[in-house]
C-alpha cells in the first residue's frame, strides 16, 4: 500500500525505539555498547509540535534520524501514517521520503556550495516529478518570497548569504515537496540571537499557515515554550517527563526537567516540591557516558532527592494526570 494511503492515528508514532552503537574494545574484552537511545515512544497529531529537549548527548539527534530513515534502529517501529517505515521499498520510500522532511542545524554545511539556489531548490520538483523543468523557476521564486526572500537570489551560491538567509533556503528546500511532517533538528543553534527570532517567527507561520506537523529538536527551552504544543525531556537515551508545554513549564514533575528550567534564563515556575525555585542547581554534575549507563534511575547520581530505590530499579515511564514521568518520587513504588 502506497504510504499516502493511510489517515487514522497519529501521523507518526515513535514505538519503542533503540538505537545502540557498538564501542570499540581492546583484544579479549567484552562488547560495549553505547545506548543513544534506549526505549522511546511517543505520538505527532496532524498540525502539532512536538519537542525533544535535553542536554547534549542524550539522544535527540539520533531519534530524529531514526524518524527519518537514516539509520535503522536496534529495536521498535517508526510509524507513519499507519505504517511500519522499515518495511518501505520502491515507491513507498520514495512518497516518505517526500512527506518527510529535515531542517539541519548548520545552513553552511546544508547546502552544496556548488549549486545556484535556482538549482537547489529546483532540484526536489524534478526528482519527485512536481512541475515541468520550465516551470520549476517560477516556482522557486514563489517559494523564496514566503521565506522572506526575493528573485534576486536565484542565481546566488550560498557563500554570498548570511547565516539566517541560508537557513531561510533550507526552510524553503524541505517546503519544495508540500511535506506532511518537518524535523527540525537543532535549526537555531547555529544563528545569532537576534536572528535566531526571525526564523522562529518564520516557522511558526508557516505552521499556521500550512497545517504542517513537526518534530522540533533543541536545547533552548525558551524556543521550545514558544513553538510547541508538547514537550518530551530525554536524558540518557530515555524520555522522563513528558507532557502538554504549558503544563510542563509550569509545574514540572521530573527533578531533571527541574534542573533544565532552573538553568534556562528568566523562566519561572512553580517547582513540584514546593515553593517557586528548583531544589536542584544548574551545577549539578555532568551527564555520565551512555556506554556505562547507571544502574537503577539513570539521573540518580545527579539528583539531590534520590533514595535507595533510585539506584537499583529503573522507574517506568507512567502516566500522572496528563503527563507521563518516569521518576520513583512522583509514581510511587
Amino acid at each position: 500500500m502506497n504510504i499516502q494511503d493511510r489517515n487514522n492515528g497519529p501521523l507518526l508514532a515513535v514505538r519503542d525505539i533503540k538505537k545502540y552503537f557498538q564501542v570499540r574494545t581492546g583484544f579479549g574484552e567484552a562488547k560495549k555498547w553505547l545506548k543513544a537511545v534506549d526505549g522511546v515512544s511517543f505520538n505527532v497529531g496532524r498540525g502539532n509540535v512536538f519537542a525533544l529537549v535535553g542536554e547534549s548527548g542524550c539522544g535527540k539527534s539520533t531519534v530524529a534520524r531514526l524518524i527519518l530513515k537514516l539509520l535503522e534502529p536496534t529495536s521498535g517501529d517508526v510509524v507513519f501514517r499507519g505504517r511500519a517505515i522499515s518495511g518501505l521499498k520502491g515507491e513507498d520510500i520514495k512518497g516518505f521520503r517526500r512527506a518527510v522532511q529535515i531542517i539541519f542545524q548548520d545552513p553552511f554545511a546544508s547546502l552544496n556550495p556548488r549549486m545556484r539556489i535556482v538549482d537547489a531548490l529546483s532540484e526536489p520538483y524534478i526528482i519527485h516529478n512536481l512541475v515541468p523543468r520550465n516551470e520549476a523557476r517560477a516556482r522557486v521564486v514563489e517559494l523564496l518570497g514566503k521565506v522572506g526572500l526575493n528573485e534576486d537570489s536565484l542565481d546566488k551560491y550560498p557563500h554570498e548569504f548570511s547565516g539566517g538567509q541560508r537557513q531561510r533556503i533550507c526552510i524553503a528546500r524541505a517546503l519544495t515537496v508540500s511535506p506532511e511532517l518537518i524535523v527540525a533538528d537543532e535549526p537555531l543553534s547555529a544563528l545569532d540571537v537576534s536572528i535566531q527570532a526571525q526564523i522562529l517567527n518564520l516557522m511558526q507561520g508557516i505552521r499556521e499557515a500550512s497545517g504542517i506537523s513537526m518534530v522540533f529538536i533543541s536545547h533552548d527551552l525558551r524556543v521550545v515554550r514558544y513553538l510547541s504544543d508538547e514537550v518530551a525531556v530525554m536524558y540518557l537515551g530515555r524520555i522522563v517527563e513528558r507532557g502538554k508545554t504549558d503544563d510542563l513549564f509550569a509545574a514540572p514533575k521530573h527533578p531533571y526537567t527541574e534542573l533544565l528550567l532552573s538553568s534556562a534564563p528568566k523562566l519561572k515556575y512553580r517547582s513540584q516540591y514546593g515553593g517557586g525555585q528548583s531544589a536542584l542547581a544548574a551545577d549539578s554534575g555532568d551527564i555520565p557516558s551512555a556506554v556505562d549507563v547507571p544502574p537503577g534511575c539513570t539521573f540518580h547520581p545527579r539528583c539531590p532527592k534520590k533514595i535507595v530505590l533510585c539506584e537499583t530499579i529503573s522507574p517506568e515511564l507512567k502516566p500522572i494526570g496528563e503527563s507521563y514521568v518516569a521518576c520513583h518520587l512522583i509514581i510511587g513504588v
